[in-house]
């Protein structure tokens, strides 16, 4: 399922040319989709955030193009015993300010990660999940205990980015003006001004591969044709998110070079599972109904209601692949039972007259409209094809900034102001208990549990299943157990309905060359002349 890199010969521009192929550390200009909301490594876990973090900052573990572990600020990781896992640090680390690193940044990283006060997606479910305790055993020696077998320790704390000690009663504000911007990674913090310009200089003293680039300058080009416009002209040298409309004529275009990969994230609809009355849910007059979403033969009549095949070829380009449950094949916790719904709105029909809705309802769908590959024109899509069997839906969509503060989830006592809406998640872990965490399973705080669970579906069925998968270290029977959490979760329960998996493509003018990743981030540094 994973799409071949397309790589197409071109004229660089000349000056560039000459400095790549001279082997020299030149500038680099990038035009990104998408801007982060903060240069703090805690403040949301979102993947616009972490592709920044990932240039400042390190991690203990450091995740290739595939996701795949190598050593990071640790150089070795490995379990001692039932419940204690032991990480040797790398020594003559230093941060961008000159100070040195050493186990004391990571424990307190640990513990400001999972108790931001002002985070919007917590990473908590990652640093304290499974009940981690954080013990110093000496400068360079870090253990971490659960109290029960924890296999996905390493995992776990590869999503996190290690900031300095020094940083204490300090969160985004400091980290946003550059003065708390210091980490030990390949390139140190120049400037941000929001929705214009982002500036980073390499780390001459960074403890791994040196990056190629001496200068990067990112730019924040949210119009998909002004990205691309940007590139052709030459005001860029790199692009992600690439239109898929423009996709077929870009290969065919001598000066521009495509990289395109399939990623790990699922665009997919979550539902209000929990209010009795739900404020976007109406009887086909307006009038107040029960909320139609928490009975499972509804959700299920949604997901048989939508061609995704059709979503696919007219929207995507063909450049998207059928989703049936929260990973593509090839990912660790896939089940190999759950198949992308069939198409079939005479069936959705019936589902919705045997859950005592034969004339339908009415609701309105809500998504962003410039976080995700055609995010609008899926949500238009989506709501005219729920029309057609009956629930009549208005399409809402708006800029991330707003439908993520408005539909985010802060609990039973405070959930997303919508009832329907269209998302995505990438897993950070790159295996099934990232999304089993966040989306499906029942909110806990205290656990880190449910952080982005909209629909705040809760079956404490799942969670046992996943609860026991988090436990259990025997790599088959793990990846057994996230398999039948995801069809509790997903096949049997409709939790949340998968759309598709988006595939990724970045362009680049040619001499440039980019391994596609599956976490769909844009990091300098994996960009290099040919």
């Amino acid at each position: 399922m994973f799409f071949r890199k397309s790589m197409i010969a071109a004229a660089f521009a000349a000056g560039l040319t000459a400095a790549a192929s001279a082997g020299q550390a030149q500038t680099i200009t990038i035009g990104l989709g998408t801007e982060p909301t903060s240069i703090d490594p805690h403040y949301h876990n979102l993947g616009p955030n972490n592709q920044i973090s990932q240039h400042i900052f390190s991690r203990l573990m450091e995740q290739d193009d595939k996701q795949r572990l190598f050593p990071g600020l640790a150089t070795e990781w490995k379990a001692i015993d039932d419940t204690t896992w032991e990480f040797k640090l790398r020594k003559g680390v230093k941060f961008h300010d000159g100070s040195d690193f050493n186990v004391d940044d990571v424990i307190f990283t640990m513990e400001r990660a999972a108790a931001h006060p002002n985070a919007k997606s917590s990473f908590k479910v990652f640093t304290h999940g499974g009940g981690k305790e954080y013990v110093r055993v000496d400068d360079y020696t870090l253990h971490v205990k659960t109290p029960k077998p924890y296999p996905l320790m390493a995992v776990d704390l590869s999503t996190v980015h290690i900031v300095s000690d020094k940083s204490k009663g300090h969160w985004e504000g400091d980290f946003n003006n550059g003065s708390q911007a210091i980490g030990t990674g390949p390139f140190k913090f120049v400037k941000w001004v929001k929705g214009e310009i982002l500036e980073f200089e390499r780390n001459d003293d960074y403890w791994g591969k040196k990056p190629h680039w001496k200068h990067v300058i990112i730019k924040p080009i949210k119009s998909a044709p002004s990205r691309l416009a940007a590139l052709l002209a030459g005001d860029v040298d790199f692009i992600d998110q690439v239109p898929t409309i423009d996709v077929k004529n870009l290969k065919n275009n001598d000066k521009i070079t495509l990289s395109q990969g399939i990623s790990n994230r699922v665009i997919y609809l979550h539902l209000d599972q929990y209010r009795d009355v739900t404020p976007f849910a109406k009887g086909p007059k307006g009038e107040e109904i029960k909320n139609p979403f928490k009975d499972v033969r509804v959700r299920k009549a949604i997901s048989m209601a939508i061609s995704r095949d059709l979503i696919i070829e007219r929207i995507m380009e063909g450049i998207a692949v059928k989703a049936g449950q929260l990973l593509p094949d090839g990912f660790f916790g896939v089940s190999d039972k759950l198949k992308p719904e069939e198409y079939d709105p005479e069936g959705a029909k019936k589902l919705l007259a045997e859950a005592g809705y034969p004339n339908g309802f009415q609701t309105t769908l809500h998504g962003p409209n410039n976080r995700y590959i055609n995010d609008a024109k899926i949500v238009e899509a989506v709501a005219q094809m729920l029309s057609r069997i009956g629930i009549m839906t208005t399409p809402d969509t708006m800029p991330k900034s707003v439908f993520f503060k408005r539909g985010k989830n802060r609990g039973p006592e405070n959930p997303p102001e919508f009832s329907f809406l269209l998302v995505g998640w990438g897993s950070g872990t790159g295996e099934a208990s990232s999304p089993l965490r966040s989306l499906l399973a029942t909110y806990s705080k205290e656990k880190g549990w449910g952080s982005s669970n909209r629909g705040l579906h809760s079956n404490p069925k799942m969670d046992a299943v996943l609860e026991e998968a988090l436990a259990t270290v025997d790599d088959t029977k793990r990846a057994a157990l996230l398999a039948k959490a995801t069809e509790i979760g997903v096949g049997e329960d409709m939790g949340l309905i998968p759309l598709h998996y988006q595939v990724n493509t970045w362009a680049a003018k040619k001499g440039l060359k980019y391994l596609a990743r599956t976490d769909e981030r844009t990091v300098a540094y994996d960009i290099r002349p040919e």
